[in-house]
């Protein structure tokens, strides 16, 4: 199991800090994260999400993390592909590729926000179509041939589309997914399916074996060497020495943060509760729908880990026996000082990372 970071680029209020001041924090983990031997670094789009979320051009800041690390991969997680030109993705991935020295991770989706659509001019009904077509649009343009697409959202001819991808045969194909349908169609597509981090282990885990059979039922004799069949999925994470005090610290940062991704999504788990088992028959998802949110109750849910190295392991443990490729952690949730995320990343780097990795127990 790799260890990845999730960025929302969270301003809140509360935590004292600006937009300058937490965009430059946050290149500086990205910095050490990449000393430490983190995998990839996570960068969402979202817009017009005050406090929560001011990553809007989250390619822009990948550029420059780009440039401060060396080895560490930059995921775009993930490219909302109803209001993004297919053809301008495929230019800014690239451009990306080139900067990093071929380390993009390219995660792409419809989204779920009705404001955004609206924002945007683009059509919810339509977004599956619109994937559908953005990323057969998006594939031949990273093939290096010339793009030539006729569909009904997309009318192209010709069109020889730079610069090129450096990674061969490009880079990493993810999608965000929150249906059970979403799940089966990334493994039949061929991409790495993306776990969103409002959605509680017992229903992740489901997708994780649907995800898993139809993977199997799509390429029986193994797939395309440009697929990537991978499962991520985003917990938030504090891991302190003294777990006492990473709980203490945690506690309404973490709160804070799972209440407004709550408030955004609450809508997407009302919609999908009726396609889980487990939910029809225990209602288990009634806390969150609720608007029941406390620390206690996200552990239990399995969507956060806090603790000691030694809390943390036996936590994470869970995600690994069940084959999660990669694991997205938000280390403070964005909502805490950097100086106690950076103590955190050094602590899962030293403490915990090794036992995973096979270094130590």
């Amino acid at each position: 199991m790799e260890f990845d970071l999730f960025f929302e680029l969270a301003v809140p209020e509360h935590g004292g800090r600006g937009e300058s001041q937490v965009f430059a924090e946050t290149l500086g983990e990205l910095a050490l994260a990449d000393e430490l031997g983190f995998t990839t670094a996570w960068v969402v789009e979202h817009h017009f999400m005050r406090e929560y979320s001011h990553s809007s051009a989250p390619e822009l800041f990948l550029a420059a993390a780009s440039q401060r690390t060396r080895r560490l991969r930059l995921g775009h997680g993930v490219v909302v592909l109803p209001y993004n030109h297919a053809v301008r993705v495929a230019e800014r991935a690239a451009t990306l590729d080139v900067l990093s020295g071929g380390r993009v991770e390219l995660g792409v989706g419809r989204g779920f926000s009705p404001k955004e659509y609206a924002a945007f001019g683009s059509d919810m009904a339509r977004s599956r179509e619109i994937v559908d077509e953005s990323l057969a649009v998006i594939r031949q343009a990273f093939s290096g041939r010339p793009v030539d697409f006729q569909g009904s959202h997309y009318q192209l001819e010709g069109l020889e589309v730079l610069p090129g991808v450096v990674q061969d045969p490009h880079p990493p194909l993810w999608t965000a997914a929150v249906s059970p349908e979403t799940f089966t169609w990334a493994a039949q597509e061929g991409l790495g399916a993306l776990a969103g981090p409002f959605k509680p282990w017992f229903l992740v885990k489901q997708d994780l074996k649907e995800y898993r059979r139809a993977w199997r039922e799509a390429w029986p004799e193994g797939p395309p060497p440009e697929a990537n069949p991978r499962f991520g999925m985003t917990i938030g994470v504090l891991c302190l020495e003294d777990g006492d005090r990473a709980r203490e610290l945690a506690r309404q940062p973490f709160t804070w943060y799972y209440e407004r991704l709550l408030g955004q999504t609450r809508p997407v788990l009302e919609k999908f509760r009726e396609s889980y088992d487990y939910y029809q028959k225990l209602g288990r998802l009634q806390p969150l729908l609720k608007r029941a949110v406390r620390l206690s109750l996200l552990e239990a849910m399995g969507m956060v880990v806090v603790g000691s190295p030694e809390e943390c392991i036996e936590k994470l443990e869970r995600y690994r026996a069940a084959g999660v490729d990669h694991l997205l952690m938000a280390v403070g949730a964005g909502a805490l000082p950097t100086e106690v995320t950076l103590e955190s990343l050094r602590t899962l780097a030293e403490r915990v990372l090794p036992h995973f990795h096979g270094e130590s127990s």
